[in-house]
């Protein structure tokens, strides 16, 4: 499944949970990139293309429906995972609940992102070499499904909250 309107509809469709692993050091992203290079500079960060996403979140929280997320970082964490840190503040901010696990906490863990919506319809995320995001291949196979609400369940367990990982 490639990103475009099939992929963006089950952001909109979930009827109760849409829970994201995300594994990887650096996500590229051109929609992002004029934002990290503000943070990164110290400079102020026009978050303006974070705002569609955002009043996502917020309108399904209005709804009932919860959006979280398990960041998986090296420690000290890199430019980028400080940058994803910033984000998550406004994110939680709009109703999404992301939290933080340390690399070396995440053992049995997959070490590959992948979205779960309503605990039976997984999308293991697609990168090339370059880190930039290809699509989403859905898995069918109801023992992996199975396998990935247990890694959901066992990677929220071990991770830390937003806030209490930034105050670290």
């Amino acid at each position: 499944m490639e990103p475009g309107p099939e992929f963006g509809a089950l952001f909109r469709t979930f009827e109760h949970t849409a829970f994201r692993l995300e594994t990887r050091e650096v996500y590229k992203s051109a929609n992002e990139t004029d934002a990290l290079r503000q943070f990164s500079s110290g400079d102020l960060v026009d978050m303006s293309w974070f705002r569609n996403w955002l009043t996502m979140i917020e309108d399904a929280a209005g709804e009932g429906r919860r959006f979280s997320r398990v960041r998986v970082v090296s420690t000290p964490l890199s430019d980028y995972s400080r940058f994803g840190l910033f984000c998550s503040e406004y994110t939680n901010a709009a109703g999404e609940d992301i939290r933080y696990l340390a690399r070396h906490d995440a053992m049995g863990l997959p070490d590959y992102d992948y979205w779960l919506f309503d605990s039976r319809t997984l999308v293991r995320m697609l990168f090339d070499e370059q880190e930039n995001f290809l699509g989403g291949e859905v898995v069918e196979d109801p023992a992996a499904i199975v396998n990935h609400n247990y890694w959901r369940d066992t990677a929220w367990h071990r991770a830390v909250r937003r806030d209490d990982f930034a105050a670290q």
